[in-house]
């Protein structure tokens, strides 16, 4: 394995990774921990995906991780008190957008980061996902309705009205 190959593409890529795992997530812990698990599969793997695409199989990854957290741990979310606010360092903007993708399904939150904060096509959506391009196309459109219905602080953010 070409070691300073790889590590180029991390370096270049692992921020961005990141971002997008959080925006998942919400939790920057576990977002690290899903970044380093595709990492680490990444990295077994690189003789082949290197000449492809890594990126898109490491979202992939990211993306499945956090649905199998996810399941795993559901009920123990739903039980947690939901009205709690979170500790943040983040700036006004990125309150809004996190709270704004909290109000999403964990589907609906991967498309839309993948979409609109990743800026992936609907066919790469739907390869990482696994999923139809018509499903990809709904779920989005779902999601968007949703936003601008419930998060409306998003459009004060952007100096839209609705």
């Amino acid at each position: 394995m070409d070691d300073s190959e790889f590590i180029e593409w991390v370096t270049g890529h692992q921020r961005q990774l990141l971002r997008s795992a959080y925006l998942l997530t919400g939790d920057l812990h576990r977002a690290q921990d899903l970044v380093q698990e595709a990492l680490v599969k990444v990295a077994l793997r690189w003789p082949r995906l290197r000449g492809g695409n890594p990126a898109a199989y490491a979202r992939t990854i990211i993306v499945h991780d956090n649905v199998s957290w996810w399941r795993r741990h559901r009920r123990e979310l739903s039980s947690a008190t939901s009205g709690e606010e979170r500790v943040s360092t983040d700036p006004e903007a990125a309150l809004v957008v996190r709270r704004a993708l909290d109000r999403l399904t964990p589907r609906q939150r991967a498309v839309v980061v993948l979409r609109h904060f990743d800026d992936l096509s609907e066919r790469e959506t739907a390869q990482i996902l696994g999923v139809n391009i018509g499903t990809v196309k709904s779920t989005n459109a779902t999601a968007l309705a949703r936003l601008r219905d419930g998060a409306p602080e998003l459009l004060d953010l952007i100096g839209r009205t609705r």
